[in-house]
């Protein structure tokens, strides 16, 4: 009889136990409603912009105009570039990165202008709109390319160049790269024109520095060495034209050497205002921006857009760079 009891009592305490149990959660195959759960029907587009860099003062307009942008039309943007302008390699996977996010438009400034066609392919194929900003591809995949007329602005900062210099002399360019269509674009517009319409002006030397301040004034100070008697030179982006400022600086020849440039940054302010900088060809990049982003949602819904969106350039001197029309485009 003991033992019946002693049995009974196990057996309660084992149901005391079981009746405690938290009961098992209900199949949910895999998925939770805060995590994993499909995007709302009315998220925002995104639309990954793609810049050539994010270390100059410029691209830091650019990404405002396009976070204005992404404001005003209610999309989603994320904004990136690689250190130096010379990491082709950094850039192109930024690029597969945002298509394997399956964006709905990329805007994408390219640092080489052939490196990216099999990646803007891919998006084509995958009907994912490209549109080109600042810099554009060879190839006709990017239904839109907003940026300046790089060539008519060189050829300008050309002419300015030859009558300060009195249209005779040796001069020199330093650009950014050879293979981004701004680089190749800005260079040839100005030695182009220097060979076309002043036949005693002499382009003794065109170099690359990747936009980079420090690579960009020593290539900067030896030329100066090599040519004693040079009168001009032409730093066509912003951080080549630092290179041109310090150069010239180094080697004392500050008054001698006429010097133009190309964006704008406080440095080069700076100096136009103090007048040892002649001028200087400036975009508009926060327009850049807004404008890339604006046709990047056009091309979501549908609507027809220009295969090329001119931004505009002026030229600024100490004349009128704090004219208030010039504002806009003068970015710290």
């Amino acid at each position: 009889m003991r033992k019946i009891v002693v049995l009974f009592s196990v057996l309660m305490v084992l149901a005391l136990v079981a009746g405690c149990a938290a009961p098992a959660a209900p199949a949910t195959g895999g998925q939770t409603a805060a995590t994993q759960a499909p995007a709302a029907s009315g998220a925002k587009p995104y639309i990954p912009v793609i810049s050539k860099g994010f270390q100059h003062q410029f691209w830091q307009a650019v990404k405002m105009g396009s976070e204005n942008a992404a404001k005003d039309l209610n999309v989603d943007i994320t904004f990136e570039g690689p250190g130096s302008e010379s990491e082709v390699d950094k850039q192109i996977e930024m690029l597969q990165t945002a298509l394997d996010k399956k964006p709905a438009a990329i805007c994408f400034a390219a640092l080489d202008s052939k490196a990216a066609i099999p990646l803007l392919e891919k998006a084509k194929a995958a009907n994912i709109p490209v549109v080109g900003f600042d810099s554009g591809v060879d190839s006709d995949i990017p239904v839109a390319t907003a940026a300046t007329d790089n060539l008519a602005a060189a050829a300008a900062a050309a002419d300015k160049m030859a009558e300060a210099i009195g249209k005779a002399g040796k001069v020199a360019v330093i650009a950014h790269d050879q293979t981004s269509r701004t680089g190749i674009d800005r260079v040839k517009g100005f030695t182009d024109r220097m060979k076309a319409t002043y036949p005693d002006i002499e382009v003794v030397s065109v170099e690359y520095g990747a936009g980079d301040p420090l690579k960009s004034t020593e290539i900067v100070k030896a030329v100066i060495q090599a040519n004693p008697d040079l009168k001009g030179y032409f730093g066509a982006n912003e951080g080549s034209m630092k290179g041109v400022m310090n150069g010239v600086k180094e080697t004392g020849k500050e008054g001698a050497i006429v010097m133009i440039g190309y964006d704008a940054g406080k440095q080069l302010k700076d100096a136009i205002r103090a007048g040892t900088v002649l001028g200087a060809i400036s975009q508009d990049p926060v327009g850049i921006g807004y404008k890339c982003v604006e046709a990047a949602v056009k091309a979501i819904k549908g609507e027809t857009v220009s295969k090329v969106i001119d931004t505009g350039y002026k030229w600024y001197d100490k004349s009128n760079i704090d004219a208030a029309e010039m504002q806009p485009l003068l970015y710290d």
